[in-house]
């Protein structure tokens, strides 16, 4: 297997350097960035795998850097780390790409398990003829595996929580995809935070198919939702 390399951005010190040495230990292979501008010039000059990212850094915050990764790349997974738990931090976070996000206070084991976790969902390829991975949606082609979507020839690369909803819906196309189930299979746990940040990843996938007016991503009060699409 490939070394895991990892993009830390923090601007603490003391974490900072206990963060890169514990990630380090744990195989992967990591380098620290103290600030935002030097986390975006780290970004471009290596390639990495996986982004960690505080929230509260100088020059520029883990919102604007993950703003500006994201205009290059779609599927590298983030995670967040901040020292606020506020609806809004969080909610914020999953607008600009946040695969997901832990609030300080944490376990490095915890931190570990989440990007053991986010990485086995980005690049988790299904077994040997275990299930199609591959649909017709509309005049959309989408496949799983590549975390694409492809219209009249024009790919767009889906993030990892975009792609892991957009397969759920899929798999129920034109049937009812229960909330509390795509909660607890995408987030692990349906709680209200979580919910919240289900409805902005629902929300940017109507924007990926509005390119056939045929397509509806329904939300079926107090159930779920229901992606509604041709059967040709």
């Amino acid at each position: 297997m490939k070394d895991i390399r990892i993009l830390l951005c923090e601007d603490d010190p003391s974490l900072g350097k206990l963060l890169t040495d514990y990630l380090r230990a744990k195989g992967f292979v990591a380098t620290w960035a103290q600030d935002g501008v030097e986390g975006l010039k780290a970004y471009h000059r290596e390639t990495f795998d996986f982004i960690v990212l505080d929230v509260m850094m100088p020059r520029k915050d883990g919102f604007q850097v993950a703003e500006e990764i994201r205009l290059d790349s779609r599927s590298i997974p983030i995670l967040f780390l901040t020292a606020r738990s506020t609806k809004d931090d969080t909610l914020e976070g999953f607008k600009v790409g946040a695969d997901d996000y832990m609030t300080k206070p944490f376990s490095m084991e915890e931190l570990v398990l989440r990007i053991q976790a986010i990485l086995r969902r980005s690049a988790a390829l299904p077994e040997e003829g275990e299930e199609v991975t591959e649909f017709k949606v509309g005049l959309y082609a989408y496949d799983y595996n590549t975390q694409s979507l492809n219209l009249k020839g024009e790919p767009q690369r889906l993030t990892t929580k975009e792609n892991e909803l957009l397969f759920m819906l899929c798999k129920h196309k034109n049937a009812l995809l229960e909330r509390s189930h795509a909660l607890r299979n995408i987030w692990g746990d349906a709680n209200y935070f979580n919910g919240r940040s289900m409805d902005v990843y629902i929300a940017k996938l109507r924007k990926h198919l509005r390119g056939d007016d045929r397509i509806e991503i329904l939300n079926v009060h107090g159930k779920g939702f229901k992606l509604v699409a041709p059967t040709d």
